[in-house]
């Protein structure tokens, strides 16, 4: 190469910003072809809501991440990651179907009171009801030094007309639904009641008593935190109260959502479920990062060795750990079914570690073939 060549080629710094240049052009025509879908994906939301028709349809979903997965080799990335570009623009389109068929059905909302409204799961209720359509109006003893704002109150009796209403929300925290509820037995009949606790059957005396004085209870229980995205699946559990098929249309009609998946078990199986799907898995967590307490080791150095396993461990441990220490008492001490688990968390620890020490080879792989056996499949 001669020297005049030497001096015109660019500097790998004059490259590098050369090709940071056209990367950002490359990034403005991907947004712009993004906005087009999405507008497209919005003008078939309105084909859908007037002919309503669902906004999630699995079948087109997997037609295009099958497209995607097939393009990945040629665009030189893994599977796993055109796969995960795909699924969030799938996740940003039907957000935008949805919002276009809660601005046809916008008209014909709910009015509906929440008990609790300035709480985490009340926030997000609150947020999740206007989102789909309705009006809301939220009461809370957070509120009651603050100036009055139309459709905010600190105490119920300050509202007036609650039988207008057409549904009320109990979202206040688990210790206190019990004495909520019980204020609204000597009441007139109201709008139906849905109470939206983890654990329930400390409620049952009371919900009965609601019913029998002509107030319709419904049992919800939301698998997730105030911080769920509402256009994820939405996984809520109904503990039947009386009417399995009236209650389910009910909370079907009111909550339509294309993501709410609704499971209906008898209410006497709720909280038995409830203390392995939530006493359980909260208990391993503390157990987990409890137990790390004793080991004397600094938590600095345990993160610089961490294996994948220990970051998941850690990740689940936390997530529990940052949450309301409170609340998660409440679920291990008010579930009655809370001896089951204890006493299998016990037995199979000894279990474990019994084979272990007396090198029992086969039957540890045994063991964990029947812990493996016993998990659900999950999407």
């Amino acid at each position: 190469m001669s020297e005049d060549q030497q001096n015109s080629s660019p500097s790998p710094e004059k490259a590098l910003g050369r090709l940071r240049e056209e990367i950002a052009d490359l990034d403005g025509a991907l947004l712009e072809l993004l906005e087009r879908r999405f507008n497209l994906a919005a003008e078939v939301g309105n084909l859908k809501a007037e002919m309503n028709q669902p906004v999630v349809v699995h079948k087109v979903e997997q037609r295009v991440l099958s497209r995607a997965r097939q393009a990945a080799e040629h665009c030189g990335i893994s599977i796993e990651v055109m796969e995960s570009i795909f699924t969030a623009i799938i996740n940003a389109s039907v957000e935008r179907q949805h919002r276009v068929g809660v601005k046809r059905r916008a008209k014909g909302g709910a009015q509906i009171l929440i008990l609790g409204a300035a709480g985490g799961m009340g926030v997000w209720l609150r947020h999740f009801l206007e989102g789909i359509g309705h009006t809301t109006t939220g009461v809370d003893p957070a509120w009651r030094s603050l100036p009055k704002v139309k459709g905010r109150y600190g105490n119920l009796q300050d509202v007036e007309q609650v039988a207008d209403f057409d549904a009320l929300f109990v979202s206040v925290p688990l210790e206190s639904t019990a004495s909520v509820l019980q204020e609204m037995i000597g009441a007139p009949p109201g709008p139906p009641i849905f109470e939206i606790t983890s654990i329930k059957s400390h409620l049952k005396k009371d919900l009965d008593a609601l019913r029998k004085a002509g107030t319709m209870t419904i049992s919800l229980h939301p698998m997730f935190g105030p911080s769920k995205n509402p256009y994820e699946p939405l996984t809520m559990v109904h503990a039947v109260g009386e009417n399995e098929a009236l209650e389910r249309r009910m909370i079907q009609e009111l909550l339509a959502h294309p993501y709410l998946d609704l499971v209906s078990l008898p209410f006497d199986r709720h909280d038995q479920l409830m203390g392995w799907l939530l006493g359980m898995a909260h208990l391993t967590g503390m157990l987990f990062a409890s137990a790390l307490t004793q080991s004397g080791l600094d938590p600095q150095e345990l993160g610089r060795a961490a294996s994948t396993t220990f970051i998941r461990q850690v990740a689940t441990a936390r997530s529990v750990l940052e949450e309301d220490p409170h609340l998660y008492f409440a679920i291990q001490r008010l579930n009655p079914f809370r001896g089951e688990v204890y006493e299998a968390l016990s037995k199979t620890l000894r279990r474990l570690t019994g084979l272990v020490e007396n090198d029992d080879r086969d039957g540890f792989a045994t063991a964990l073939l029947e812990a493996m056996n016993s998990l659900p499949k999950l999407p």
